[in-house]
């Protein structure tokens, strides 16, 4: 996926961890929708908002975001799991790409560009 002015919604409960991932993003020349630190508020605005790719993270204060991934990728939008728990996304959706914490922008780039 080229990155350059890609909308990239950014989802993950951990405001440090949002905010950081979507500087990332920013510095990579994508365009953010959001960070949303919610799965509910991510869900408005996975249905509202334009949205090129999705980067998700898998627990959001205790609940599972696969059905926001499984809503994004029904619409034919790339979702990339942002998570310290790599096995959980892993057994659950086996091909689609992840992005481990801790990361760096050089790890990014590479998920952005696998896309």
């Amino acid at each position: 996926m080229e990155s350059e002015g890609r909308r990239v919604l950014v989802v993950d409960d951990d405001a440090l961890v949002a905010d950081a991932l979507a500087s990332m993003l920013r510095d990579a020349g994508c365009l953010v929708v959001g960070p949303f630190l919610s799965l509910a508020a991510a869900w408005a605005a996975a249905r509202a908002e334009a949205i090129d790719a999705a980067m998700i993270d898998v627990n959001l204060d205790g609940e599972l975001s696969f059905p926001l991934a499984d809503l994004l990728t029904d619409l034919g939008i790339p979702v990339v799991f942002v998570t310290g728990d790599g096995a959980l996304a892993r057994g659950a959706y086996p091909r689609r790409p992840i992005l481990a914490k801790p990361f760096t922008p050089d790890d990014l780039r590479a998920v952005l560009a696998a896309l």
